[in-house]
């Protein structure tokens, strides 16, 4: 059996920077006709010349494949001028709450200092990125911040706003009382829950922020996906780290998925039944919610099984020495 997908895109996508860029950029420009970038470098991407330059590195780690960078800023406080300058280069603003995720330490801390730029950028339709948790218990952390989203979608209503890799059946909900709030989700939240991660041996490369939940949040997410709402996206928040820095103590957060996401939506999605519903889910809802122009690309897989390595260089991938159905022609 082929399954043929047009345009797929992933709409959340860490890709580093240096060695790890060259390393990673092409497992995602081989299957995806394009990809939301996030910004959260050593050194953030916050203005127009970083933009330009991370996309270049990007192009250049990528070859020849037909694939679009679409590049993101790192919310901070930004003028109408600075951000006129760069809206055409960009796909949006990344918002992160101060310390709450890998590298995010200038991200916001004061909210009630983001209303200004908020009001810009509904002014120049940018849409809005959120890494949606408080520094709350961490299991209650992507809950309790849906207040500020409530605020931001209420107070903003021309603002697309995107709650990024949502995890509960609490942010499920909320996604339908307002218009102008998508949502991405992972294919790693489709298929784990806590109890996955810490329920016997520490598994570090299953180790994600936000963590995952309970296995009500993840049915909840699964019902929403596999019933074909439009609202919520593809975005596979791949976020490689050397093995060194998972298997240590101090694990950093990230589950490298880029290798293994389409084959593992196939298979995911064929088994409920709605492989019909994968092309929407990886490209159709994307390019209606944002508006979006994308490269033309067709990509083919086949139910032929493969066994996942247990390593691509040095970072271990999800899925390792498992067996998947589909596999990329």
């Amino acid at each position: 059996m082929k399954l043929l997908l047009n345009s797929p895109l992933d709409m959340h996508l860490h890709l580093r920077e240096g060695d790890m860029l060259k390393h990673v950029a092409p497992f995602t420009a081989q299957q995806f006709s394009g990809a939301v970038i996030m910004p959260n470098l050593i050194s953030p991407v916050d203005s127009l010349i970083k933009v330009e330059q991370y996309r270049n590195d990007i192009k250049k780690c990528c070859g020849h494949e037909n694939f679009e960078p679409f590049m993101t800023l790192f919310f901070r406080p930004y003028t109408r001028e600075e951000l006129e300058q760069v809206r055409d280069k960009i796909i949006g603003i990344k918002l992160y709450p101060a310390g709450i995720t890998t590298q995010s330490e200038n991200g916001v801390s004061d909210f009630s200092a983001i209303e200004p730029t908020l009001q810009i950028m509904e002014d120049l339709q940018i849409p809005l990125l959120v890494h949606g948790e408080s520094n709350g218990f961490v299991m209650d952390r992507e809950k309790e911040f849906l207040d500020v989203y409530q605020t931001i979608a209420t107070q903003y209503p021309r603002l697309h706003v995107i709650m990024e890799h949502i995890t509960t059946e609490a942010a499920v909900r909320f996604l339908e009382k307002h218009e102008n709030v998508s949502a991405t989700v992972t294919v790693h939240h489709l298929l784990l829950t806590l109890d996955d991660v810490v329920g016997g041996m520490m598994q570090p490369h299953l180790f994600c922020k936000p963590i995952a939940k309970r296995p009500t949040d993840r049915e909840a997410l699964r019902e929403a996906v596999f019933s074909g709402n439009k609202k919520i996206l593809f975005g596979s928040d791949s976020a490689p780290h050397p093995r060194h820095k998972k298997e240590c103590v101090g694990c950093a957060a990230g589950v490298f998925s880029a290798p293994v996401a389409l084959p593992l939506l196939a298979q995911i999605f064929e088994e409920q039944n709605c492989l019909e519903l994968l092309q929407g889910f990886v490209s159709d809802y994307a390019i209606n919610r944002y508006g979006l122009t994308v490269p033309k690309k067709e990509v083919a897989l086949t139910d032929t099984a493969w066994e996942v390595p247990a390593k691509y260089g040095d970072v271990v991938p999800y899925y390792a020495e498992q067996t998947l159905r589909w596999s990329l022609i």
